[in-house]
């Protein structure tokens, strides 16, 4: 193949002025295929595993218990903070009632009887018992008489052994039965009592109205909305405002059975019914370690105490009374929402996984949804929205599970993008630059660098010729196994391909990573790149028209070095004299019967004694004279040492030495073509002249 005058000549096709973009279904299909399908499977599986978890935090093993914490978190937090509830009070039997009465167990109901006395006549507007009379006493009797004589609206509680084993057993349940129906009239009758509390045991929710069973006691105290009447939400636990000099006052007052059961005249009853006219009566004992329960205050230690505090069971129905008569009925968050904010949350912890930012950015981002995940909820709880199905716990780990299935797959796909873009720099670059390069890209950034380089420019004679005689698939074929050999050369050696041209391979070394050894791999490389374009052309099939040799150039000097073409479309590629003058070098040895032709300033540098000079030459196109060397690996010592005593002498301008050792070597070398060429051509010079190419 001719070679033109400067290494300009290169063509490339021109660049469009758009880029398609590539249609997003594509787009999916080109992950999913470089994923892998058994990786694309269990990427899918556990994006499903993690929007399970993202919904269903209540009810699964892992999640349930911090669930529960997080609501109770929530709700003492969120919990409304009032003054005491005029509207209901607490009439007990505390652990003083019991010393006195020498009663503990059935409750005395002799105490009971006449405090039911008292209160019917001082006007409460209904009242609620929970103490429940499963078993006998010896004054049943009076207080079965102020039952029938009832005028206040009075719920007293029942309990049933299917409902409530742990409560009451079959024969307790059989005498209460009883005791109710003895007492039973249009102003009193029975209520239920029964909670339900989760499986840590904490009290959360309104329980369930199980068939068979009475009125629950809140809802017989009061009349309720009939929409609610089933209503299983969570109940609204209040908290004691602080009064102004610092003291808490109860949200509901707790006054002891006793000041209602001693005698009262007329004058009395009326200074107690301040207490109770107009209010909802609950009675029932305050008594320690009997009817306590925990509830989401339990969950944080007292202030004061330390200790997590219990509730008792009739300021849990008084609880429940408020809420029913504050019409405070809480809504949850339905199952379809649910399931929208769980795939929102795995999508969110996909995405994150995918942010390509600064690790301080990426950090905030991961903060951020981590406090959303926290202080929404805490939010919905303030807004009145029952949060006891609201998975908060369930949305971090689905969160994580969605962050970890995609980031998974985005490393796998990342990592053998990775490694494609690695061999795809493997062709042009050695191994281990590469390696280096993927490590610290900006290694190929775009701005140009000066950098020595050793420049290598090969042709193939004969090349355009054949690609007239023969198939264009046989071009091709040839065309591409004669490249492959000349890369392989050029990366064994270290060093990188600039570009292909026609037949013709350029490469250098010294860049994008220099080497102390990069003089010697390129002359090496030069020799090696000759040699196997003389293997390709004597292995040629038969029937392929023969073809010439290959000759290689070699030269070393300043170039400018980088990625060159804009943002869109970039050729990392050397620009400077050096690569023209290596091409040069390249052209010349045809003129001077050569293969292989290397500038005095790469010989210097090459490592190799097997060079022999040719003398100075001016390449075609250049004003500077180059001494130039070629490597004759076939030559004896002696024969090189003769070879280069007539150059020198030359060059000394001793012309009888000169003669002396021309006429030797001309003799000597008489089938060497390049070595005849060179006697001849110093015959035609004088002492210091360059030899011209045309």
């Amino acid at each position: 193949m001719a070679r033109g005058d400067s290494i300009d000549d290169t063509r490339e096709t021109p660049a469009t002025d758009t880029v398609e973009a590539v249609p997003l279904g594509k787009r999916v299909r080109q992950l999913a295929t470089q994923l892998g399908p058994a990786r694309l499977i269990a990427t899918v599986v556990f994006l499903c595993l993690a929007v399970v978890v993202a919904r269903f935090g209540w009810e699964l093993p892992l999640t349930n218990a911090a669930e529960r914490a997080l609501y109770d978190a929530r709700a003492t937090a969120m919990a409304p903070y009032v003054g005491q509830d005029k509207r209901i009070v607490l009439i007990t039997y505390n652990d003083e009632t019991l010393f006195n009465t020498g009663i503990r167990s059935p409750l005395d109901r002799t105490t009971l009887a006449r405090a039911l006395a008292n209160i019917d006549a001082m006007g409460a507007k209904a009242i609620g018992i929970d103490i429940v009379f499963d078993s006998p006493r010896p004054d049943d009797d009076l207080l079965k008489t102020q039952l029938r004589a009832m005028r206040t609206p009075t719920w007293l509680a029942y309990a049933e052994h299917g409902s409530n084993p742990d409560a009451i057993q079959y024969a307790q349940q059989r005498f209460l039965e009883g005791f109710l129906a003895d007492v039973t009239t249009a102003r009193t009758r029975p209520a239920s009592v029964f909670f339900l509390t989760d499986p840590d045991g904490v009290i959360r929710n309104w329980p369930p109205r199980p068939k068979g069973l009475p009125p629950l006691m809140a809802n017989a105290l009061a009349p309720v909305d009939a929409a609610y009447a089933d209503f299983q939400g969570n109940i609204r636990f209040l908290l004691p405002a602080r009064a102004a000099e610092g003291q808490e006052e109860p949200v509901f007052a707790n006054i002891p059975i006793d000041s209602f059961a001693m005698p009262m005249d007329a004058d009395l009853r009326a200074g107690f019914s301040e207490l109770v006219r107009d209010r909802y009566v609950l009675i029932g004992g305050d008594i320690i370690d009997n009817d306590q329960f925990y509830t989401p205050f339990s969950r944080f230690p007292d202030a004061q105490t330390g200790r997590l505090e219990t509730m008792i069971g009739l300021e849990v129905h008084a609880h429940m009374l408020a809420q029913q008569l504050d019409d405070a009925w809480t809504n949850r968050i339905p199952g379809p929402a649910l399931w929208v904010l769980a795939l929102l949350v795995v999508a969110a912890g996909g995405l994150t996984s995918l942010i390509d930012l600064r690790a301080r950015w990426v950090a905030l981002a991961f903060l951020g949804q981590m406090a959303f995940f926290v202080a929404f909820p805490f939010w919905l709880q303030g807004q009145g929205l029952d949060t006891t199905t609201l998975p908060a716990a369930g949305w971090a780990l689905g969160w994580l599970f969605g962050y970890a299935a995609v980031g998974t797959a985005a490393r796998t796909i990342g990592s053998r993008q990775r490694a494609f873009a690695q061999s795809a720099l493997g062709k042009y670059l050695p191994v281990d630059i590469a390696a280096q390069i993927m490590r610290d890209p900006d290694r190929l950034s775009l701005s140009g660098e000066k950098r020595e380089i050793f420049c290598v420019f090969t042709d193939l004679e004969g090349f355009t010729q054949l690609s007239h005689a023969i198939t264009p698939e046989t071009v091709a074929r040839l065309l591409n196994e004669y490249l492959d050999r000349l890369s392989d050369v050029v990366l064994d050696h270290g060093g990188t391909i600039d570009k292909f041209v026609g037949d013709a391979v350029v490469a250098f070394w010294g860049a994008p990573i220099g080497r102390p050894d990069d003089g010697e791999r390129a002359a090496a490389a030069a020799v090696a790149m000759y040699l196997a374009g003389e293997r390709f052309r004597v292995e040629l099939a038969d029937g392929v028209p023969p073809i010439g040799m290959t000759r290689v150039g070699l030269h070393v000097g300043d170039a400018i070095v980088g990625n060159f073409g804009g943002e869109d479309r970039i050729q990392y590629t050397a620009l400077g004299d050096s690569m023209n003058t290596a091409s040069r070098l390249e052209s010349a040895n045809k003129a001077l019967k050569t293969g292989v032709l290397i500038s005095a300033e790469a010989a210097e540098r090459s490592g190799r004694r097997d060079l022999v000079p040719m003398g100075r030459v001016t390449l075609r196109g250049r004003a500077r004279a180059v001494d130039i060397f070629t490597p004759r690996p076939d030559l004896t010592p002696d024969q090189r040492a003769r070879i280069a005593a007539m150059v020198a002498a030359h060059a000394a301008g001793k012309k009888e030495t000169y003669v002396t050792c021309a006429t030797a070597v001309r003799a000597e070398f008489a089938q060497d073509a390049a070595i005849q060429f060179l006697v001849e051509r110093l015959n035609e010079t004088e002492e210091g002249e360059s030899y011209v190419l045309s």
